[in-house]
Formats: C-alpha cells, structure tokens, sequence
C-alpha cells in the first residue's frame, strides 16, 4: 500500500512537527488525550502510506546498513536518529508515545474495551527488551538477518498478505487490545535506545506538593511509570495520568530534579 510518489521524507518531516507540536502541547499544560488523537490516527495511515516514520525499522536499516530501502543518505539516517534520541533526552519519549506508527497503532489497539492485563512494573520489560536488542544486534551486524521483518513490521504496514511475518505482527497488534505496547515494551530496539534518554529527560511528569497520594495516577499508568520511584524511562506521554489526577497542579510537565 506504499505510495512511491510520497517520500519518505515526507514522514521524518511530519515527525519532526509533530514532535514539536505535542511537546508544545505537554509544556504549555494543554495536552490531553482527546487531541493526541488526532497525531495517532495521522501517524497510523502515514505507516501505511509510506511506511514512514516508523523508527524502528529506520535503526534497523542503519544497523544493515540499507541506505536504498532508508530513502535517503546513511548518515542523514542516523542523524535523524540520533537527533530524536537527543530530543528525548529533553522531553521524554514524545516520539514513541503519538508519532511513530509502530506505536500509534498499538496505542490505538488499547482503546478496544477489553480487560486490560500486564500492567506491572516498567523493569521487567526493559530486561526482555535489552535481551531482545542484543540479538538485533547480533542478527543484523553477525548474520545480517533483518529481525523485524521476521517479526513482520514492513509485511504489516505494506499489507503484504501473503507471508507469515504479517500475520506475526498483526498477532502483537491484535495483542495490544489487552496488553499495553507488546512491541514497543519488550521488542523495539529503538525504544532501548530512547529509554535511558527518557530516563534523564529535562522535562518530564512530576508530582509537586499539591499531590494527595490518592494513587489514582498510579493505578491508570499501564507501564507502571505512575510509581513516584519511576525514573519515567517507560513513560510514552499517553496522558492518562493527568486524565484521572483530581487535583490541579498535583501531576505536571516541568523540569525534573
């Protein structure tokens, strides 16, 4: 389904409005989920559209060193990459919460009611996931095997029928209704990178004083991140936190200690 007269620079362009917008939107006190919905449902069809930006499979390009299939030069790759890791070090993980169509239809998928299960803490899944990025890293630069299209990523938004990996992939999508992020949580290896960032990020959701340890934040959070001893590296900026919280000024978008 992917459109070949819109390039895929078309999808780095939109990320980087995007990212702009929705960090403006957490920093001015104005986000909410009712309009990051609008930049899940335009990042989901630019997935299928061009199949950009899904970064993800841009990192694994790189990692192959497939500059053809990237769209463009291999060091703009990475700096675009890099750039986004950067970013995240400032605003936490705003790319991975709206942005990415990997994760916008996941995010999506979570919406279908259901009974929601896996919402334990965030360092279970960051041990899966580091176990995950060593074999990308193996596979890719050892055996130069392009484990995300095993998994199905590009059969699932090229609607490549035909093979298994897109049912694979459809599989963790369908998944998501009820577990959240499967694939960003414990497989993305772009997410191992963009973690530890978020992790340190300048900005991020804090507590202040006004907080009354209600636990209603902590109980909506479904990566555990909610918890005041997070260090906030799983948080995707989804906004339920701040949707439940029942005091003003109690969970903020501010600079971090």
């Amino acid at each position: 389904m992917v459109i070949e007269s819109i390039p895929k620079a078309a999808g780095f362009i939109y990320g980087l409005l995007a990212f702009a917008a929705l960090a403006w939107l957490w920093y001015s006190g104005r986000f909410t989920r009712r309009r990051a919905l609008p930049f899940l449902i335009v990042s989901v069809l630019l997935g299928f559209l061009v199949f950009a930006p899904v970064f993800p499979y841009q990192l694994q390009m790189v990692v192959l060193g497939n500059a053809a299939a990237l769209g463009s030069p291999l060091p703009a790759a990475i700096g675009g990459l890099l750039a986004f890791i950067a970013l995240a070090l400032v605003f936490g993980r705003v790319i991975c919460g709206q942005v990415c169509p990997a994760g916008a239809v996941q995010e999506l998928m979570y919406l279908v009611p259901a009974k929601k299960r896996g919402r334990a803490e965030s360092r279970a899944p960051v041990v899966v996931r580091a176990g995950v990025f060593i074999i990308f890293l193996v596979a890719a630069l050892g055996l130069s095997v392009n484990l995300l299209a095993l998994i199905g990523l590009p059969a699932f938004f090229h609607l490549a029928i035909a093979g298994v990996s897109f049912f694979v992939f459809l599989a963790i999508v369908l998944l998501s209704a009820v577990v959240y992020r499967p694939f960003c949580r414990y497989v993305c290896p772009y997410g191992a990178l963009l973690a530890p960032a978020a992790s340190r990020a300048l900005y991020r959701l804090r507590r202040t004083d006004a907080c009354i340890k209600c636990r209603k934040c902590e109980r909506a959070c479904p990566t555990g991140e909610a918890d005041p001893s997070a260090r906030l590296g799983e948080c995707y900026l989804c906004g339920r936190c701040t949707e439940v919280c029942p005091v003003d000024g109690a969970l903020v978008y501010g600079r971090g200690k």
